[in-house]
This record gives C-alpha cells, structure tokens and sequence, in this order.
C-alpha cells in the first residue's frame, strides 16, 4: 500500500479533512451520544467513565491531533461544503484478526459516523464511499474487513450496497456502552470487488 494520509478529499456535497483540534469538541459531543456511540464503540469498558470526561479526553485528544497529518494516518473530519458545519468523522485503520494482532497494512478496518442531526441527507454514504475510492484507489490497499451488529440494519445495509461480502461466521462484540456482548455480521471486500461493483452501480 501507499502511505499518503489523510489527503483532502471532495465530494459533490462534502469535504474531509485531516482532523483539527477545532472540531474535537463538537465530534467528542456526538460521538457520547448514545444513538451514535451505541453500536460504534469499542474501547474497553473500563473507559467508559472517562470518555464521558472532556476535560480528560481534550488530553488524549490533544495527543492524536499531533499526528493528524502523518502519513500513516487515514483519519477524516467531515464538513459540509456549502456551510463549512463539520457533522462527522471517517477512518480507515488497520484490521486485526482474531487474536486482534494486525498481520497485513494493507488489509484495513473502516469506520465512520455522522451526526443524528443530519442523518437521512445521504451524507455517511458520501464520506464512506469518497473515502474508500481514496483507499483503494490511491492507497491502493488490498482489502477492507469490517463488522455491524446484526440489530443494527443501518449499518450493514450500507455495506452490502457498497459491494461487501457478508461471512457465514458471526462475532460476539462487546461495544463500550452496552451492557451484554452483541452478535455482529462480518464483511469484506478486496480492491477489485470494490471498483467492480462501483462499476455495476454506474451502469
């Protein structure tokens, strides 16, 4: 793969941006709400507490943003073109396997979310995919593996609209807010099955 960052990217509609201090507040804001983080994060329980904590977070965040432009990052702010109103983040970060011990670089995990405020524009759509074309196009990595819990259709939809294939093995994730493990789909999708089907799409 190509090490180039997190480039500016364009859409129609969006522009994402290597990630400011500025916004960390108001991405920290939605990401703690409860819509949002429910089936999104991950971190261990143990920091639950004090990722409710801004003033300890503005700490860690402060510490990320110092990296926000090397090139092994690939970590957006999203805003929106017409009014410059950033409404979420997108990331595309190595995948682990099942000991969760990263094994290839070029085979990444993604995430993304928008916030609640501005859901049914199209807008995750539009950042998901602006930023997988740069992945695989540019970056050119191999592969993106990536998972949704099954009760949330909203998520896996999306995926399987953007070519992914679904495994017949399930995973039981435990996401930071919730109180029991959660049975999730896993998915992949390789560089070539990705252009084809933005291929099949265009027709």
């Amino acid at each position: 793969m190509r090490y180039l960052g997190s480039k500016t990217i364009e859409t129609d509609r969006l522009i994402l941006k290597a990630q400011t201090m500025e916004e960390q507040y108001y991405l920290w804001s939605v990401l703690m709400n409860p819509d949002v983080n429910k089936y999104f994060l991950t971190v261990s329980k143990k920091y639950a507490e004090k990722l409710k904590d801004w003033n300890k977070q503005e700490e860690y965040y402060k510490e990320e943003i110092k990296h926000a432009k090397d090139s092994n990052i690939f970590r957006w702010s999203v805003f929106l073109k017409e009014t410059g109103q950033c409404i979420g983040r997108v990331s595309c970060h190595p995948a682990s396997d099942e000991n969760n011990e990263i094994n290839n670089p070029s085979i990444r995990g993604v995430g993304w979310y928008i916030d609640p405020k501005f859901k049914g524009n199209g807008y995750g759509n539009e950042a998901a995919q602006a930023m997988m074309d740069y992945m695989f196009n540019e970056c050119e990595i191999d592969e993106i593996r990536t998972g949704a819990a099954i009760e949330n259709p909203a998520s896996w939809i999306i995926m399987e609209k953007f070519g992914f294939i679904r495994l017949d093995k399930t995973k039981m994730v435990e996401y930071t807010y919730l109180d029991e493990p959660v049975e999730d789909y896993q998915y992949f999708i390789t560089r070539e099955m990705y252009l084809e089907n933005k291929k099949r799409v265009k027709k």
